[in-house]
């Protein structure tokens, strides 16, 4: 599996399956959340409220994934994963190396040969980039071995401040 650095917006990519850094209650939401619901359009919207209805009336929980159609975004699934909200007090890493390998296991079922992710917890759950990335990139190299259909998996990062720590994390694992 290649893994590929883009900057940019993860709602124009066009590859199999794009990831949803959602919140909890799969409705929408801010940042990464909220432009792929506004840009997917009312399908990704109507199956997550049925996705909330049938298997997680409670809400996704960190760590796990779950697939919808991508609506008008010019990718084929949209895989949701909620990332942990960072805490000084309380180790979360697995959970959030869990929010990568899920979706990779998921893009798996579904075919998919391309994924995308976004720089998962970065944003308003706080988590530092410089360790985000670290957790997510040694996540899919982690992966890469049980991963025989996904060939490209490419982090789509918003800024240069990003781009610029995710690309020290991947070079890091490469030595």
């Amino acid at each position: 599996m290649e893994i590929r650095l883009v900057q940019g917006d993860i709602t124009t990519q066009q590859v199999d399956a794009v990831v949803n850094a959602a919140n909890s209650s799969l409705l929408g939401g801010g940042g990464v959340d909220g432009a792929i619901h506004r840009h997917g359009g009312p399908q990704i919207l109507a199956e997550c409220r049925q996705l909330r209805a049938s298997r997680y009336p409670d809400g996704l929980p960190p760590g796990q994934a779950v697939a919808t159609t991508a609506g008008e975004l010019p990718t084929r699934w949209v895989i949701h994963t909620v990332g942990p909200v960072y805490s000084v007090t309380e180790d979360r890493s697995a959970t959030l190396a869990a929010c990568h390998t899920s979706a990779l296991a998921l893009a798996e079922e579904l075919g998919a040969r391309s994924i995308a992710f976004p720089a998962i917890s970065t944003g308003a759950f706080g988590w530092p980039r410089d360790d985000a990335a670290r957790i997510a990139v040694a996540a899919v190299h982690q992966a890469r071995s049980s991963a025989s259909l996904v060939r490209e998996c490419r982090f789509v990062l918003m800024d240069t401040a990003t781009y610029a720590v995710f690309e020290q994390a991947r070079s890091a694992s490469d030595a």
